[in-house]
């Protein structure tokens, strides 16, 4: 798919230094960190930007990422892996259930299935065969409804109906032939999970409906219970990042294995010694340069992208169909897809009518009605968006506003931050009706019960997409239980 973008206004630096200008979107209840500014203009200033770099709300840097988070950035020829995540399509999923709010017994009897079903450390057993991975890879989300039995209304709710087309880089031939057997015969070991950190499961009760139109359209209302989940794209679309960069993330596993496979990958394989000498540039050396798009090694990384992005998809539905089964058994209830976004990305979108790639990390894409049309639901709608708070707050269910231009159609992917800022600074405090949330994880057998906070920072938040005209709520939804 291709979008038209409006090129958004520059902020910042106007000094003449040449400085690169940025477009924030922040507050002075909640302000951009000026040393992390100053780090995004650093890495973006010999970038072939076709707009200024973006910053949303909840911008913050994690040491695993070469760049801050909640950024969106558009180049013109090349790709820049280091400006989003090393592993593309981590991504957050809502889904509704058809029951009132469950007891504490089956909640606790839903956690502890999921739990059993994706420990962590997760066992080493083989899911999905070699030509699996390949179509999951191949097909995307299409792949995991085939296998699960899911239906083409869960298909429907996933940003590109959870595939992204690779015949015109090769098909699904190439991919057998690019994809190394290591990175195939790891990537069968899991296939679905959640994960502890900032991964979650979340048990939410429908609060607020602000705007009862869109909700009605998304099949949300109030008083419902919703499930919202964080996960990863899976094994494969980390291997995949690494494999064609250096990144900060890889892990000490995945390093000896990129030790044995990018050599053969890269160097053997390549025709000549100076493409040899380019691939080493490119994908051994820190720093992450751009990869211009042009020629067969542009096409090698947007295949590979691509099918990162198609396994992610399906990863994800996967995940939603334990879910979904878990559900069943411990609620009696069945669950339906409202929405599953990547916050992990790299499209290629017009801006200012000329093809860009806009990378995003950690921020979701937003594309407006126009943007979405001939879809079912979303052509009158929008892309939905989440913005979570955190397990102690509401977080809210969105749909991009009128101005969503002016951040490259991007919203931020959560308020974590600005959270922890209000609450360490005293301007947010306990919750003012007392709520708790049951709090499940993978390291102590029974949940705690864990106060909730009022919403002073989530709704900071939530104030600056919506006074910028980016983002308007739709629903908030107040946890009950998480497993995190």
């Amino acid at each position: 798919m291709r979008v038209d973008i409006i090129n958004a206004t520059h902020h910042g630096p106007a000094d003449g230094t040449g400085a690169v200008g940025l477009t924030v979107f922040d507050s002075a209840e909640a302000p951009a960190d000026p040393a992390l500014l100053g780090r995004l203009r650093h890495g973006t200033e010999s970038a072939d930007l076709a707009a200024p770099p973006v910053v949303l709300p909840d911008f913050c840097h994690k040491g695993k990422s070469e760049m801050p988070s909640s950024i969106a950035v558009a180049t013109r020829g090349s790709i820049r892996p280091a400006l989003t995540d090393a592993a593309l399509n981590c991504g957050m999923a809502l889904a509704v259930l058809d029951v009132p709010r469950p007891s504490d017994r089956a909640v606790e009897e839903f956690y502890g299935r999921v739990r059993r079903r994706y420990p962590d450390p997760p066992r080493w057993k083989f899911e999905l065969s070699r030509a699996e991975v390949l179509r999951a890879a191949v097909e995307g989300a299409r792949f995991a409804a085939d296998r699960f039995g899911l239906d083409a209304a869960d298909l429907e709710r996933i940003e590109e109906f959870g595939h992204l087309p690779v015949e015109e880089f090769g098909g699904a031939q190439r991919a057998r032939r690019e994809l190394p057997w290591l990175c195939v015969q790891l990537a069968r070991l899991r296939f679905g999970g959640i994960g502890p950190s900032t991964h979650f499961l979340e048990l939410q009760e429908v609060e607020e409906v602000l705007d009862p139109g869109i909700a009605e359209q998304l099949g949300v209302r109030k008083g419902q219970v919703t499930l919202q989940f964080h996960n990863g794209g899976g094994v494969l679309t980390g291997q995949l990042g690494e494999l064609y960069a250096r990144r900060l993330a890889a892990s000490r596993l995945l390093r000896a294995e990129m030790a044995v496979q990018k050599p053969l990958s890269h160097l053997l394989g390549a025709g000549s010694p100076a493409q040899a000498r380019r691939r080493y540039a490119a994908y051994f050396r820190h720093g992450c340069p751009p990869v211009p798009v042009d020629g067969d090694e542009g096409r090698r990384l947007l295949m590979a992208q691509r099918l990162a992005m198609n396994y992610g998809f399906a990863y994800r539905l996967a995940t939603y169909a334990t879910l979904r089964s878990v559900a069943r058994i411990a609620f009696g209830a069945s669950l339906r897809l409202v929405v599953d976004s990547p916050h992990n990305s790299v499209y290629e979108e017009l801006v200012d009518g000329e093809p860009a790639f806009v990378h995003r990390h950690n921020a979701a894409r937003a594309w407006t009605p126009p943007l979405m049309a001939g879809h079912p639901v979303f052509a009158h709608t929008g892309q939905p968006l989440l913005v979570p708070g955190t397990n102690r707050t509401s977080s809210f269910l969105c749909v991009p506003a009128a101005q969503a231009k002016r951040s490259l159609y991007t919203a931020c992917h959560g308020t974590g931050s600005i959270i922890g800022a209000f609450e360490r600074s005293g301007r947010s405090g306990p919750d003012p009706r007392h709520r708790h949330t049951l709090r499940f994880s993978y390291d102590r057998p029974a949940p705690r019960s864990v106060p909730q906070l009022d919403d002073a920072g989530v709704d900071a938040a939530m104030a600056i997409l919506s006074g910028n005209g980016l983002a308007r709520p739709v629903a908030r939804l107040r946890p009950f239980a998480v497993l995190s």
